[in-house]
């Protein structure tokens, strides 16, 4: 332990000292606190277990995070989806004031410009990635394309524009995935492979995932309701972007829970035990020291 010692002379603070006697009688006084942070005692055990409990907390949810990520589960966008309110084209049109939250509109898609994919589908959005994956089991992206038209939501009490653009991603659709090998895929994604190969070496296998909304398909979108000077309504994106689902409600969260379903509630409740452990603890930590003081 470090101690502070006083010779006899002038202090610091340039007053003179009394000697060794004065130093001992200096030390003495109530007011007197040692001044650096390593004559500090030890952590209290109790303290250290809680400082522990909070650190365990926060890895159990950095792994229950990560466990949701690999099996594709999208938890956030389902919360968002699901947890607003449902309102049609139609009340929407009709309001006076603008909801405080974000609202899940109901309609159907009309474009006088929509896409027209190879086999005549008529779309408002097409997305699609490709990807390769590498020797060492790393799958890494080639082309993300997107493309899309702005449209009008609408029922027959209104309508309302949405641009897709604006969309959060994933599109909430069925996925068309195509798997195969590398030199499978279209000479347009020749350079992409030859990147990768020179990067990592030769990739394995390759993917494409494509989601489409076509003009036909009946949408969910999730989106902020704001009225202009005409007290007219409009849909603007919340943060994040709309949330654009072709798929009715109870279909959407089965594709968002990921095609490893029954191990999302597992990562869930390791999520949540985490996040419960790591605010007990901190607390409870605070609490210890604050009490020890």
């Amino acid at each position: 332990m470090t101690e502070l010692w006083l010779a006899s002379g002038t202090s610091k603070f340039g007053e003179r000292t009394g000697g060794p006697g004065s130093t001992l009688q200096t030390l003495a006084r109530p007011a007197y606190r040692r001044v650096t942070a390593i004559d500090s005692g030890a952590m209290p055990a109790v303290l250290l277990f809680l400082v522990g409990g909070a650190l365990l907390g926060a890895l159990l949810m950095a792994l229950g995070a990560s466990w949701m990520y690999a099996i594709g589960a999208r938890p956030g966008l389902g919360r968002r989806l699901a947890g607003a309110r449902g309102i049609s084209v139609g009340e929407v049109s009709r309001l006076r004031a603008a909801p405080s939250r974000a609202v899940r509109v109901a309609g159907r898609v009309r474009c006088t410009d929509p896409l027209l994919a190879p086999d005549g589908e008529r779309l408002v959005a097409f997305h699609r990635d490709v990807e390769v994956q590498s020797s060492n089991g790393h799958w890494r992206t080639i082309e993300r394309l997107r493309e899309t038209r702005s449209f009008e939501l609408w029922d027959h009490a209104g309508s309302l524009a949405v641009d897709p653009a604006q969309a959060a991603e994933p599109l909430i659709s069925i996925p068309l995935v195509w798997e195969g090998r590398p030199e499978e895929l279209s000479a347009e994604h020749a350079s992409g492979v030859a990147r990768i190969a020179a990067e990592e070496g030769p990739p394995v296998a390759a993917r494409a995932v494509t989601r489409t909304i076509s003009e036909v398909d009946r949408l969910l979108v999730l989106a902020e309701v704001h009225m202009d000077g005409r007290s007219a309504a409009r849909l603007d994106p919340p943060r994040g972007g709309f949330v654009i689902s072709s798929l009715e409600l109870d279909a959407a969260m089965r594709l968002l829970g990921g095609p490893h379903r029954r191990q999302l509630p597992v990562a869930i409740g390791v999520l949540a035990f985490g996040g419960l452990l790591l605010v007990v603890g901190v607390l409870a930590s605070l609490a210890s020291w604050i009490a020890a003081r």
